[in-house]
């Protein structure tokens, strides 16, 4: 599928949950609560569920481990039978493209002491996966990945009663994805697991594992350190929650609002946990007009609503813990850059090479076949920006948040960008055509 974008109307309105036009559900958030559902004693209900090609490798995950569960629009019914309820699959889990699915069913199974194999797609079996495999090990998880350190992943059992060994364990780096983990493999261990990250990280896991009963405390300040004590009995409780929004999915909409001569857009619902607004700050600093009002906390999460007008955005340097908090949103930074006066520089950002696709090099090399002054570097790129684009022919790379990213680029360019291989897109915002198009933006899909 081609997705064709060109400069034209102005990005107007306001987006509403349960109207016309809404935000997906958050993604992480989504992951999180259809696997902790499914740990959990008892039914749980999942409001606004992301039902895109990610969260699908979750649920067709959860059926294989002999979970039932129930999905009616983006309603999520899970019923959970506790760690004790997951079953032994009879073929390998395919986890698709979801670097998420794959890391944090690693940690369910190892709480569950359940014998499995987790593969996925070509690009997933290119993440690195040995930052979960090591820790897994030390506490006494039979665990092994392929000699390059990735996926397929191989669990096998553990005696029922058995418990996993607590540790203390350093991290190499911030990585949400490799604490949940190791958080759910906590769930079951014979002590408290205490977890230490060079920088901060998204919370959500913790959060959530809150409010289903969970001690679990966070320390930050010069160091990053989170506490989980196994709950006695190991019983979680279930969930009734509504997801809000999710930012990284509003990021491109935010984006294509500070560069369209006389957008105004309101976006209700939105996820706002500072691990994730990284990217808001930055924007910020680049001169963008970003209002927040309505906050208010939804099972544990902070929510808003976030209204974006046309801006003359300047050029910003991103680096340190900045990065961390937005490495989800750099494809629409660049965007942001690409449009802004002077220079934009980005460093300390190298985890971007682990993604879907190798997004320091695959983004660079798209944008300078737009025009763009784009440029990569070992840990970053820099883009100058304030300079013609003019339009043309690109390639997503598999890369959802990059097939995004260059669409939006489209609003800014002299002639239209098309995007091919845009089906990608589906993976984690299916209805990224329909709210732009909703939006006045001059869209169109070619098969």
């Amino acid at each position: 599928m081609d997705l064709i974008i060109s400069s034209g109307a102005p990005i107007t309105g306001t987006i509403q949950p349960g109207g016309k036009i809404t935000l997906p559900g958050d993604k992480s958030l989504s992951h999180r609560a259809a696997l902790f559902s499914a740990l959990a004693m008892g039914q749980s209900c999942i409001g606004n569920f992301l039902v895109a090609g990610v969260t699908q490798a979750m649920l067709e995950a959860l059926s294989a481990l002999g979970v039932s569960w129930d999905l009616t629009g983006a309603t999520l019914v899970v019923k959970g039978q506790g760690l004790s309820g997951l079953h032994s699959p009879t073929y390998p889990i395919n986890c698709g493209n979801s670097a998420t699915t794959l890391r944090l069913l690693a940690g369910a199974l190892a709480a569950a002491g359940v014998p499995a194999e987790l593969d996925g797609s070509p690009g997933l079996r290119r993440r690195p996966m040995q930052r979960i495999v090591e820790p897994l090990q030390k506490m006494g998880v039979t665990i092994t990945a392929s000699p390059q350190g990735t996926a397929p992943l191989l669990l096998s059992g553990r005696p029922a009663g058995q418990r996993l060994h607590a540790i203390e364990y350093s991290l190499p780096v911030a990585s949400a994805q490799v604490k949940s983990c190791l958080l759910l493999a906590a769930l079951a261990a014979d002590g408290p697991t205490t977890l230490n990250e060079p920088g901060p990280s998204r919370d959500h896991t913790e959060r959530m594992l809150r409010s289903m009963g969970v001690d679990v405390v966070t320390r930050r300040g010069t160091s990053y350190e989170t506490r989980l004590i196994p709950p006695e009995p190991r019983v979680l409780n279930p969930l009734l929650i509504e997801l809000p929004g999710d930012i990284s999915a509003a990021a491109f909409l935010v984006v294509a609002a500070l560069i369209t001569p006389g957008s105004d857009i309101t976006l209700k619902g939105v996820g706002l946990n500072p691990d994730r607004t990284g990217l808001l700050d930055a924007l910020d600093s680049m001169g963008g007009n970003i209002q927040v009002t309505s906050l208010s906390e939804r099972n544990g999460e902070p929510v808003g609503d976030v209204r974006v007008w046309y801006s003359r955005l300047m050029g910003t340097q991103i680096s340190g813990p900045l990065v961390v908090r937005m490495i989800d949103e750099f494809p629409a930074l660049a965007v942001a850059a690409i449009c802004a006066e002077g220079i934009t520089t980005v460093s300390d950002a190298i985890e971007l090479r682990t993604k879907e696709s190798d997004r320091i090099s695959a983004l660079c090399l798209e944008l300078r076949k737009l025009g763009v002054q784009a440029t990569e570097t070992t840990d970053g790129f820099f883009i100058r920006g304030g300079q013609p684009v003019i339009g043309g022919v690109v390639q997503a790379h598999g890369d959802h948040r990059l097939a995004m990213a260059l669409a939006v680029a489209g609003l800014a360019a002299q002639a239209p960008v098309t995007v091919q291989g845009a089906e990608i897109i589906h993976e984690s915002f299916p209805g990224f055509t329909n709210t732009f198009q909703a939006l006045g933006a001059p869209l169109i899909i070619k098969q």
